[in-house]
C-alpha cells in the first residue's frame, strides 16, 4: 500500500441548491473541468478532536483528517489527506480501533474551475446542495485570497444567506436519528 501524505487549507461553503441545473450550467459555460460523478461513501469515525473520515468512490479514495467550526457561509478548514489504496483493509482497522460514528452516501459531481472545486451532492433523506471549496493545492494561495474566490462564486451562483449550511452532512443526519 503506497501513502501519500498532505496537508492543506480550504476556505468552503455548503449550501441548499434548489436549482442544481443553473449551478452545472454556470460550471460549463465557464469552462470547469468536469472530473465526473462519484458515488462516494464517507464512514466517520470517532476521534478525541477533529473528524476523521475514509472516503471511498469510484473517483476519490481518501483518508482525511480535518477542522472546521460549524458555521454558515466562509469557512476556514484544515485537513490532512492521505490517499488510500486498499480502503476496505483500512476500514476494518478503523472501525475496529476507534469505532464508526456516521456513514454518509452521496452521489457527487466533481468540478474544477483553477483551484476551486465545485460539489453539487445529491444526498438521501437531506437532498441536493452545493459545495464550494476554493484551496490551496493546485495554487499557492493566501487564506484571505481563498476567502474572496468563495465569496466571488457565492454571489455568482446567487446563494442567499438562508441556504448557506453550517453543518456537514454527517451531523444533519444524526440531527434525524
Amino acid at each position: 500500500m503506497v501513502i501519500f501524505f498532505m496537508s492543506h487549507l480550504n476556505v468552503e461553503i455548503k449550501a441548499i441548491v434548489n436549482d442544481p441545473f443553473f449551478i452545472r450550467g454556470y460550471l460549463v459555460k465557464h469552462s470547469a473541468i468536469f472530473k465526473g460523478i462519484d458515488e462516494q461513501t464517507d464512514t466517520y469515525f470517532n476521534v478525541n478532536t477533529g473528524r476523521l473520515k475514509l472516503r471511498e468512490g469510484n473517483i476519490e479514495n481518501n483518508l482525511i483528517f480535518y477542522n472546521r467550526v460549524n458555521q454558515m457561509g466562509p469557512k476556514s478548514s484544515h485537513f490532512n489527506l492521505v490517499k488510500i489504496d486498499d480502503a476496505k483493509g483500512l476500514k476494518e482497522v478503523l472501525e475496529r480501533s476507534c469505532g464508526i460514528k456516521m456513514i454518509v452516501k452521496k452521489k457527487r459531481e466533481i468540478y474544477y474551475i483553477d483551484n476551486v472545486k465545485f460539489h453539487i451532492d445529491e444526498v438521501p433523506e437531506l437532498g441536493s446542495f452545493i459545495e464550494i471549496e476554493a484551496g490551496n493545492i493546485l495554487a499557492d494561495k493566501s487564506e484571505p485570497e481563498l476567502l474572496d474566490q468563495c465569496n466571488f462564486y457565492l454571489k455568482e451562483f446567487g446563494i442567499k444567506e438562508e441556504y448557506l449550511v453550517a453543518e456537514s452532512y454527517s451531523d444533519l443526519l444524526m440531527k434525524m436519528k
